[in-house]
């Protein structure tokens, strides 16, 4: 539908996606050289199927905000679906299209509003938009009202940290006890002989947080991995007000992919 719209200007067809298997390749667009008016899409053929689909997603993202830029984009598995700080800005942008188009807001918020947030219901959700687990636990952190964090370990040290907007204005960070990190002793996620905690162990918030006084309470919940070399901590902490004298997280705050398409 999109050479037919603003959106697909100049652009007279997108082919289907096809599997391509390339090991440094997560998924890639691609601009026929011989005719530029035709796009293709690539994706990793081994991944699951909800990578697979998250990965056409965001290559549809790099059509749409990006295309003008460059004839190929080839993206790996750390850019796609990673929406991390350290991938470089027009691949987060990717990954917020991706999110928006396969985890509409207006479903995850009715969905959500419906009971108290725990790893069932994100789970339940996932399989309803038919995306991975992480993914949907990314678009949760950057979509809550709530003051959340979630954390990826691999091999036992951090890899990735992400916060929500609440997060960031009241200044809740992990705590960081080398680098990279490790998890804090006295936590599920310390705790190599827990593998799931779905529904979550209530914690002093500053055994996570340095910044959090000793009476905020978090609730911390422990996803691992088939390997259990890879776990993903979700931390939900007791509201709090912003600090006034901490404006460091509006400098964080940019204007986001869909707010880009949008404005268009």
């Amino acid at each position: 539908m999109l050479p037919d719209t603003p959106y697909g200007q100049g652009v007279k067809v997108i082919k289907p996606p096809q599997a391509l298997d390339i090991a440094s390749c997560e998924g890639s667009l691609v601009r026929n050289p011989d005719d530029t008016t035709e796009w293709g899409i690539f994706y990793n053929p081994k991944a699951s199927q909800e990578r697979r689909r998250f990965t056409v997603a965001h290559e549809l993202g790099h059509f749409v905000l990006h295309r003008s830029q460059k004839p190929r984009f080839n993206c790996d598995k750390e850019s796609v679906y990673s929406g991390a700080d350290t991938v470089k800005g027009i691949e987060r942008e990717a990954d917020d299209f991706a999110s928006n188009l396969l985890m509409p807001g207006d479903l995850l918020r009715a969905w959500l509003s419906q009971q108290s947030v725990d790893l069932h219901l994100l789970s339940t959700i996932a399989q309803r938009f038919q995306v991975s687990f992480e993914a949907l636990c990314i678009r949760f952190i950057k979509f809550t009202e709530l003051r959340a964090i979630l954390v990826y370990w691999d091999n036992g040290f951090l890899k990735y940290e992400w916060r929500s907007s609440s997060a960031i204005r009241t200044r809740a960070r992990i705590r960081r006890n080398g680098d990279p990190a490790e998890p804090p002793s006295g936590t599920l996620a310390a705790d190599a002989d827990i593998a799931q905690e779905r529904d979550g162990l209530d914690l002093s918030a500053a055994i996570w947080c340095p910044e959090e006084a000793s009476h905020m309470r978090v609730r911390e919940f422990k996803h691992s991995y088939t390997a259990r070399d890879r776990v993903l901590t979700l931390l939900i902490l007791e509201s709090a007000e912003p600090r006034a004298w901490d404006r460091s997280w509006q400098d964080r705050e940019s204007l986001n992919s869909y707010d880009q398409f949008g404005s268009r």
